[in-house]
């Protein structure tokens, strides 16, 4: 799509604790880290391998006639299958096995053991697989929200979404391309509440989503072995170019009362924010109660006030340099 603006996401090479903390983190926007070490999993985690440490544990999985899910419209069902089984019919791009057809494309967003209460911890869920996997040490450790396993089908795309928490995105094993979006172009992604209307971000349906080409696009393509950081907030958008296996690594960037303590997934907005647009939704029926003239009126004086009082200058214009100079 020639009329969008897109930018490489900077690379950084061999980045340790103190490169991150001083040259990455205060940018607040996305950057590829290379060369940080993850374990032996980048080696070991062959499709193999991981049948035969995670075993029968039994996994809830996303199952689609199409690669490309749309969780807004659901266009797929959950499932469960074993561990290993998974894995096996994840791999392949026939299936002799399969719930709806022989090319059904799977993804699995690994769960906490009570999956109403408790985040996903690599290290509770698949012991034998966490001891591969060294969380890099970017964060405290109280700050540890996280660990969630992402495996899918080859070619295998996820709608775009946003996070509350900041995170690391590793790529084990297998190529990934990631679309990311500004916060700031919050309003060119037609939003239903923390995901985007606008499914094929390639060839998007410009009739109904005009203002998505206002949209700045940030792209890159992660090898196996890379790390992505993704700041809270920001918009992505996935799609698995071979069989591959990543662990998001979530933690908690703002004070611990800041989230909703009954959320799993990490993915509530904070417990002020929800307050905020709880307290919008009743002025907005205030609102109903006037004439048109008079709630467009206000309206606009109660968008001018918002933006006077929240609006930040775009930080967009000031992306981290690469220490490698490399294009995304």
């Amino acid at each position: 799509m020639e009329l969008q603006e897109k930018v490489a996401v900077p690379i950084f090479a061999e980045v340790d604790r103190e490169v991150f903390l001083k040259e990455v983190y205060p940018g607040r926007t996305p950057a590829v880290l290379r060369g940080v070490a993850l374990g032996p999993c980048v080696e070991r985690w062959t499709v193999e391998y991981l049948g035969m440490k995670g075993g029968e544990r039994e996994v809830k999985i996303h199952v689609s006639t199409v690669p490309q899910m749309d969780f807004l419209h659901k266009n797929f069902v959950y499932r469960t299958l074993p561990f290993n089984e998974y894995i096996r019919r994840a791999s392949e791009t026939k299936h002799s096995d399969f719930f709806l057809c022989e090319d059904e494309s799977y993804y699995l967003r690994s769960l906490g053991e009570d999956v109403r209460k408790e985040p996903a911890d690599l290290s509770k869920q698949f012991p034998d697989l966490a001891e591969d996997f060294h969380i890099p040490q970017f964060f405290e450790p109280d700050q540890f929200f996280s660990s969630v396993f992402r495996i899918s089908s080859c070619g295998l795309q996820l709608w775009t979404h946003y996070d509350v928490m900041d995170n690391l995105l590793a790529q084990v094993t297998g190529r990934k391309r990631v679309v990311l979006f500004s916060p700031q172009d919050a309003l060119h992604l037609y939003l239903n509440g923390d995901k985007s209307e606008v499914l094929d971000i390639d060839a998007p349906d410009l009739e109904r989503f005009p203002e998505f080409v206002k949209a700045r696009r940030y792209d890159c393509v992660l090898e196996p072995g890379d790390l992505l950081f993704i700041p809270a907030l920001w918009f992505h958008n996935t799609r698995a170019l071979n069989f591959g296996v990543g662990v998001n690594v979530f933690w908690r960037h703002l004070p611990a009362d800041s989230y909703d303590k009954k959320d799993p997934y990490g993915n509530k907005d904070p417990v002020a924010a929800t307050r905020a647009l709880q307290t919008l939704e009743k002025a907005l029926h205030a609102l109903d109660e006037l004439p048109a003239e008079y709630r467009d009126f206000y309206g606009r004086r109660m968008v001018q006030r918002v933006q006077t009082r929240t609006y930040c200058d775009s930080p967009d214009s000031q992306m981290p340099r690469s220490l490698s100079n490399k294009p995304g």
